[in-house]
Formats: C-alpha cells, sequence, structure tokens
C-alpha cells in the first residue's frame, strides 16, 4: 500500500487520532518562529492544516503534501492567513535551493519513506540562517525498542515508521545544526527540535 493511498484513505479521520494529543506542543513548537516580518515559510508534510491556527499571520506559508485529501481539509482552516497550498513529494520538493527562510516538519520525517531524503531536501529549499522546526517519534542512538523496529515494516505501509534514529539522518546533513532538542511526549519518544542552516 502506498502512504498516498493510506492517507488518503486516513484523512477523514487523521484529526480525530491527532489533534488533541498534538495541539499543545504544536503551538509551543511554532513558538519558535519569528512574530514580525514577512518570510516565506515552508510547512512541509502540513497534513490537514492542525499547525495552522498557531502560524504567526505576518508571515506568506507553502503548504505541502503528498495528498488532495489531506489539503482539502487544510483549505478550510486557512481563513485569511496568507497560504498556497501545494501537492506534491517531501522527497522531492518542488522548489528552488534558498527559496524558504524558515521550514516546519510536524510529523512528516518518521511518516516518509526516505527520512534523509526529506531533510535533505528541506535544507536545500532552506536559506542560509534559516530554521527547521521538527516534531516527531525518533528513537535514540543504540536504543534497542525492538518492539518498534518490529512493527515498522508494516506500520510504515501503513502510517509511519518507528524506527527512525534521528542522529542518524541528521549526520547526513551536515548544513543543519541542532539549536534545541526537547522531549515533549510518550517519555521522550517524541521530541521538538529546532535545527539552523549554517
Amino acid at each position: 500500500m502506498s502512504l498516498k493511498f493510506s492517507y488518503s484513505l486516513i484523512a477523514p479521520f487523521y484529526d480525530a487520532a491527532i489533534a488533541g494529543a498534538s495541539a499543545n506542543i504544536r503551538k509551543k513548537n511554532l513558538l519558535n518562529l519569528p512574530q514580525n516580518g514577512n518570510l516565506s515559510i515552508l510547512i512541509n508534510g502540513i497534513g490537514t492544516g492542525l499547525d495552522i491556527p498557531y502560524l504567526p499571520h505576518a508571515h506568506h506559508y507553502t503548504g505541502l503534501d503528498l495528498t488532495a485529501a489531506m489539503l482539502k481539509r487544510a483549505s478550510a482552516r486557512t481563513g485569511e492567513l496568507r497560504i498556497d497550498l501545494v501537492q506534491g513529494n517531501s522527497l522531492t520538493l518542488p522548489f528552488s535551493n534558498e527559496s524558504f527562510d524558515h521550514a516546519v516538519l510536524h510529523l512528516i520525517l518518521a511518516v516518509v519513506p526516505d527520512p534523509l531524503a526529506c531533510l535533505s531536501e528541506t535544507a536545500r529549499v532552506l536559506k542560509p540562517g534559516g530554521s527547521v522546526l521538527l516534531l516527531d517519534k525518533f528513537l535514540k542512538p543504540n536504543q534497542k525498542a525492538w518492539f518498534r523496529r518490529a512493527l515498522t515494516p508494516l506500520s510504515a505501509q501503513i502510517a509511519t515508521r518507528m524506527d527512525v534514529v534521528f542522529e542518524d539522518v541528521l549526520a547526513k546533513v551536515p548544513q543543519l545544526k541542532v539549536i534545541s532538542d526537547e522531549p515533549v511526549l510518550a517519555g521522550g519518544w517524541f521530541r521538538a527540535i529546532h535545527l539552523i542552516k549554517t
């Protein structure tokens, strides 16, 4: 089953499963965006638009998602926010180098089949000095987590991976550096990570 197909099926139920548990940590993480200015910000994997209520209105946003079903739900949340919704693949972003001042990746890096390609592409389209705000579930380096790893072949086909070690991915994208890394949910399985492009 492809992620595009599975997330098209999941779209009507996604908010009920995710919205409540993630609302506060989304809001807190998005406070790391500049509140003023007129910046260009990529929401890579915007899904149904659960980040939209917490985005500063001063900026222009581009929200990308793989499925039309998710983008349709996101469009209902946009209100007066300046945002373009784009259907596309996070692994091969349809944007020029250094197009964005900042990027948000909430619950996408552990969803895609190739986290390295997703993070590398995000770095490519980010201007030097720009930040990446991550929120996702990651294993720690050398963490056994046999059950999560065993479930990944199935869960990755339906909705998400459970075996992504963030440090292993980041090591191959050297232009991104960690500013902060905080455990936020499920005993530190979910982390809010702030990166900057040097």
